[in-house]
């Protein structure tokens, strides 16, 4: 039998010359026999790479390997789980299986807050970060967002960056930002904002901020009176006892421009909501967030 370690160059050849090597139908005919916990992840592992390098035959597949590949969320192994996720992420760039694929976020989702473990999550968030959610995971989504949350705080840059990301992109969902706003977060939330983190999590960071700030300063957020915990999302940011205010100019001379352009466009949100973006006059002439800070 051949290794499931690599994928031999013959298949890659193969593929170029417009033949099918056979390489993943092996692969997915193999993965459904009964294996132990390391074959079942290096089975999945390469074919994971076979998606990623044999074009042809990955589009070839069909909704029964997407079912094989997605029944081994199930696995009582977490190796076995995050190598399923990393074959779904592969496949979900394939257009046709996308839709597929976004029927199993309501289990990814689970597994993000039933297992804590590192590597699992940023397997789950890669995966979310690559498939449009879909309306009917929204319930889902705010039962998890403690969790996102919790990760987001958690010292773990790699999965802190892909929840970051995830957040960003939820935060632009109407019937979701105030779940998001009304998160309990710790006290020290605003340490994700210091000079010294990674500039890879301080831009995602910022952009975070940018939408959320601008989400609530919609008529259609504004025109509600909403009501938020005390040790909320929405207070360490934006509440009166917020110190966003000093991180973000200290923010305006980091050394990384990306850094520097997205905290100078957070600043912005927070002195112009977005209905008076274009009357300038008004934006000067009102008590603006940082003026109530100086």
């Amino acid at each position: 039998m051949k290794s499931v370690h690599d994928i031999p160059g013959l298949a890659i050849e193969r593929e170029r010359l417009g033949r099918d090597s056979g390489e993943l139908r092996r692969l997915l005919n193999s993965l459904e026999c009964k294996q132990d916990e390391y074959t079942r992840s290096m089975i999945l592992h390469s074919v994971t790479r076979c998606v990623y390098l044999l074009e042809a035959e990955a589009s070839a597949c069909n909704a029964d390997d997407i079912v094989l590949v997605a029944s081994m969320l199930d696995d009582k192994e977490n190796s076995v789980k995050i190598q399923a996720l990393n074959t779904l992420k592969a496949f979900s760039g394939i257009r046709k299986f996308r839709q597929q694929i976004q029927e199993h976020s309501i289990k990814v989702l689970e597994l993000m807050s039933t297992v804590w473990d590192s590597e699992l999550h940023i397997a789950s968030l890669r995966l979310l970060n690559n498939i449009p959610l879909p309306d009917f995971a929204h319930p889902q989504l705010r039962r998890v967002m403690p969790t996102l949350m919790e990760i987001l705080q958690s010292d773990y840059i790699l999965a802190q960056v892909q929840v970051i990301r995830l957040l960003s992109s939820l935060a632009q969902k109407n019937d979701l930002l105030y779940d998001i706003l009304n998160c309990q977060v710790h006290s020290n939330f605003l340490n994700l904002f210091q000079a010294t983190q990674p500039g890879s999590l301080l831009f995602e960071v910022l952009v975070f901020a940018e939408r959320l700030s601008e989400g609530r300063n919609t008529p259609h957020y504004r025109a509600v009176k909403w009501h938020y915990n005390e040790q909320s999302l929405h207070e360490a940011l934006f509440g009166d006892e917020s110190r966003l205010a000093d991180r973000l100019l200290a923010l305006v001379i980091h050394p990384e421009e990306e850094v520097q352009i997205q905290a100078c466009k957070v600043i912005v949100s927070l002195q112009c909501p977005r209905d008076v973006g274009l009357q300038p006059s008004l934006c000067q002439a009102s008590h603006s967030y940082f003026n109530n800070r100086e």
